[in-house]
């Protein structure tokens, strides 16, 4: 019998969605409730560590952060449990990622979207 890596582990969800950006791609357009007609076609991987400008602010990694050409972040986190830490670690990040590309003179207008796909192995 054949034996796999579990793609709910950290390390291997990681390895799979954040360095092949084909099955990202087609991860994210299966999953994403995105616009007709706006599919990913490319992706640009960012920093997964979103640290903010004030240094006494908290610092959050996220597991697989990208941008397409539309300049549309999304945020792709795989966990064992659902928490309400987790939770709110999920809103911070989005929010960071959301925030951290305006610049000052910039129109709220001309912020782009942020997807956030957060698996959770949890039924309960």
């Amino acid at each position: 019998m054949a034996k796999y890596l579990d793609p709910k582990a950290d390390l291997t969800f990681k390895k799979v969605f954040g360095e092949h950006k084909e099955l990202l791609i087609s991860f994210l357009n299966a999953l994403l409730p995105l616009p007709e007609g706006k599919d990913i076609i490319e992706l640009e991987y960012l920093p997964s560590e979103m640290v903010p400008v004030n240094p006494d602010k908290k610092d959050t990694i996220v597991d697989v952060r990208c941008k397409d050409k539309d300049g549309r972040q999304f945020l792709v986190e795989m966990q064992m449990y659902w928490t309400d830490a987790f939770r709110q670690r999920v809103l911070l990040n989005t929010c960071k990622a959301y925030s951290l590309p305006a610049d000052r003179g910039e129109k709220y207008s001309e912020l782009k979207p942020v997807y956030t796909l957060s698996l959770v192995n949890d039924i309960g």
